[in-house]
């Protein structure tokens, strides 16, 4: 054996060694529940007339979660299904902005995260998302009377639940076509396709959803491509809308050009 063969056989072995590691552990790769995504200069501000809630899923997981309730009888409801790193009190600053919306929200957290039991994986969180809609159910809350609003990871979720429903609506902000295609954008050098198990594949999917859609994304997204927000709303059914924020990040920026897009939203869903 030559030195040449000698130093391939080591690379493919270390390469091979790096796949399966990846394999076993992507789920540590790819979910962040401990990481702090704050925004620059937002102050965590937990809206006081929240109702701090429990909700049991199916596999007896029980999800923390914040209810918010103004007039369920006469306003939507708003279901945030949240993306991948952080805790609610990181979606506060969206939160207290919803109480100006003339809605009712609900926010989950998913399993493994904000001190849930269970460890995050994709057939779990749709599970917490089916769970959170029973929840509202149960509260008297009409499907079609409920808008979904996915963040990142969440619109995943938000696109999976959202198949052939009446739902009152969907929002996806900085959406991504699959997770595949996540994959192949930051592990170029791995068969991502046959490695992944929680491949998330929204592009197959929202042409399943018949409701109303609102996609926001910024051009400034260094996480999620804006063209895959872009994808999503060429995919997606009419009636669409697109926002698009010139410099948003990745947590795009509630301004106030961002709100009166989605008070115009909500409203057209009346």
């Amino acid at each position: 054996m030559n030195y040449f063969t000698t130093i391939i056989l080591v690379i493919v072995f270390f390469y091979v060694l790096l796949l399966t590691l990846v394999f076993f552990f992507q789920r540590n790769l790819l979910y962040h529940p401990s990481v702090d995504n704050y925004l620059k200069n937002q102050i965590v501000r937990v809206p006081t007339e929240i109702e701090k809630v429990e909700i049991t899923t199916n596999d007896k997981i029980d999800l923390i979660g914040w209810f918010y309730k103004r007039d369920l009888g006469k306003f939507k409801t708003i279901l945030f299904l949240h993306g991948n790193a952080g805790s609610l009190e990181n979606r506060t600053y969206k939160l207290n902005h919803f109480k100006d919306l003339n809605v009712n929200f609900l926010i989950i957290a998913w399993r493994g995260f904000n001190g849930n039991e269970g460890k995050p994986n994709e057939m779990g969180l749709y599970e917490d998302a089916r769970s959170a809609v029973k929840w509202l159910s149960a509260k008297g809350i009409k499907e079609q009377n409920i808008i979904l609003y996915g963040e990142s990871l969440g619109t995943g979720v938000a696109v999976e639940i959202a198949q052939n429903k009446n739902y009152a609506g969907i929002i996806l902000e900085s959406p991504f076509t699959s997770m595949i295609n996540m994959g192949k954008k930051y592990y170029p050098l791995f068969p991502v396709t046959f490695l992944l198990r929680d491949k998330f594949e929204s592009h197959k999917k929202i042409n399943n959803i018949f409701v109303p859609v609102l996609i926001m994304h910024g051009k400034a997204d260094k996480i999620v491509p804006y063209d895959m927000g872009k994808k999503m709303y060429e995919l997606a059914n009419e009636p669409k809308f697109f926002y698009s924020q010139e410099y948003g990040d990745h947590m795009i920026e509630y301004d106030e050009k961002l709100l009166l897009a989605l008070k115009k939203f909500i409203q057209s869903l009346n």
